[in-house]
């Protein structure tokens, strides 16, 4: 399933847990909106820096590579994504590698998200 296929919502599953055991991960393809208490607990930002120029902050993570844009409106920062689409935080095994330390946004999916209480359920290809 490309990025696209995340968009069409009217094939997204109900949401209910068996779904994740063997998934594809398709909600890990799925832009992230993190805030700075986020980025501290992935270790991204130190809390001294959390209480400075979150614009700094944003062009020097935009620089890095880990943040794909910041609206200072909202205090909202998108982490950026690998170049297939997927999480950066998103191991080879499909799992979260910062599964602990992950943003609200992962936490409470599917709860929100583009269609809450559905999610891209697919099971994953063997390999």
């Amino acid at each position: 399933m490309s990025n696209g296929d995340l968009d069409k919502l009217s094939r997204w599953t109900r949401f209910k847990p068996s779904l994740c055991r063997g998934c594809w991960a398709g909600c890990c393809r799925l832009p992230v909106e993190a805030s700075i208490d986020d980025l501290v607990r992935l270790g991204l930002v130190s809390p001294d820096e959390a209480v400075g120029s979150l614009k700094k902050v944003a062009r020097q993570l935009i620089a890095d590579g880990k943040v794909h844009q910041y609206r200072a409106v909202t205090g909202i920062f998108t982490l950026a994504q690998k170049p297939n689409g997927d999480c950066h935080f998103l191991g080879t095994d499909r799992l979260c590698t910062v599964y602990d330390q992950r943003p609200d946004v992962c936490r409470r999916f599917p709860t929100v998200g583009p269609r809450p209480g559905y999610c891209p359920a697919r099971k994953q290809s063997p390999s």
